[in-house]
């Protein structure tokens, strides 16, 4: 099996019952797999909540390493609206022509930087720096800081052989704390300060919906990114006629980005909290007990999507939900498809091929299924186009 090749190992139980199960901590889930499952159920907010206990509807779940309610992704409409309405506009500046002129830089600099070095593990040596060098654009914050956040690796929550780790959590949450004590005493035009400034309701953001909204951003944009990145890299040195063609098609890159987003989501599955005694498929769900949508599950169903277990890097119809669906689709995914469109661009434009040499697949265990979700570590090389 090629190294760039991501089996789907909820494929039997979606055609069978459509749901599985998961022990997440003693707190069980119900995982659904269906894409219109899936989708009717991230719409229907007032029996699958998000505004539950914080940390709860992550899985596996943080209600052990953090009390901070993230903003707004862990809020329920109407207030959930209300919430978004504010940090939405942030969050669309990648597409203005002027913020993608500075990713191309980055991103440029970083391809050379790496055409240069001969072998490099993509996911620490590339994936890394470019998703921090990046997230400084998003946050408007100088470009050291990148440094900073590239120290922490590649999940903010979790160490090596650590499902959760409260000690590095603590890091991001002190960290957070500062710039938005610096952002009070020195307000200037980063996010922090933008957000310190926002009216709500008739009031300014308090320090703790600002930290909220900041430990989103940190947390739900890391490894995330980072997967993607990875990903798409290593389906392009297995397929290295991708590259030529988009050389030669430039237009169906965007395209391209949906597709390797379909493929290879990033992020498996995301939790609800459940309100009241219901079913789904058929199968009785306790009120109080949690659900998860399995986006990954989702994008690969054979009743959507012809051929779901191919990357059609030209797919015409792409219903895809690896940015979530309905009230809660990724805040981030203007800068996450912005990083990917101008990273496939800059490829083509510098690298000949990539050539694999080995690699560590990063797999989850999700009791009955385990799921291949990116790499530990997958070192390449990189031929430059001459």
């Amino acid at each position: 099996m090629k190294k760039s090749e991501f089996p789907d190992p909820f494929e039997k139980a979606r055609l069978d019952k459509g749901y599985g199960k998961m022990n997440d901590q003693d707190d069980p889930v119900t995982m659904l797999l269906r894409h219109k499952d899936v989708r009717k159920s991230a719409h229907n907010y007032k029996t699958f909540q998000s505004g539950a206990q914080p940390g709860r509807i992550v899985v596996p779940s943080e209600v052990n390493i953090r009390d901070t309610r993230q903003i707004p992704f862990e809020v329920d409409p109407p207030v959930h609206g209300e919430y978004r309405a504010i940090v939405e506009p942030w969050f669309k500046r990648p597409l203005q022509p002027e913020y993608q002129e500075k990713l191309s830089v980055q991103i440029s600099n970083l391809v050379d930087e790496i055409i240069n070095n001969g072998t490099v593990d993509v996911v620490n040596g590339f994936a890394l720096p470019l998703q921090s060098r990046a997230l400084t654009l998003l946050l408007n914050t100088p470009f050291s800081e990148a440094e900073t956040w590239i120290s922490w690796g590649t999940h903010v929550f979790r160490s090596e052989g650590e499902a959760l780790d409260g000690d590095k959590a603590n890091i991001l949450y002190n960290y957070i704390d500062d710039q938005i004590e610096r952002a009070v005493k020195e307000p200037g035009d980063d996010m922090y300060s933008v957000l310190l400034s926002s009216d709500f309701q008739g009031r300014k953001l308090t320090r703790e919906e600002v930290k909220g909204v900041m430990v989103l951003t940190f947390a739900g944009g890391r490894d995330t990114v980072i997967n993607a990145v990875t990903n798409s890299i290593s389906y392009l040195a297995e397929h290295p006629e991708s590259l030529e063609r988009f050389r030669k098609e430039p237009e169906i890159i965007g395209k391209a980005v949906e597709e390797f987003i379909r493929y290879f989501s990033p992020l498996t599955q995301m939790g609800r909290v459940v309100t009241e005694d219901t079913q789904v498929c058929e199968h009785a769900i306790k009120a109080d007990s949690r659900i998860s949508l399995c986006w990954a599950s989702a994008n690969r169903d054979a009743s959507v999507f012809e051929n779901p277990n191919e990357i059609v890097l030209d797919r015409k119809i792409n219903p895809h939900v690896g940015f979530g669906f309905s009230h809660h689709n990724c805040l981030g995914a203007a800068h996450a498809r912005q990083i990917l469109k101008i990273l496939l661009s800059t490829l083509a434009e510098k690298v000949a091929n990539i050539e694999i040499v080995d690699g560590k697949e990063n797999i989850e265990d999700l009791d009955e299924f385990k799921r291949k979700v990116g790499f530990d570590q997958i070192n390449v090389k990189f031929k430059k186009l001459t």
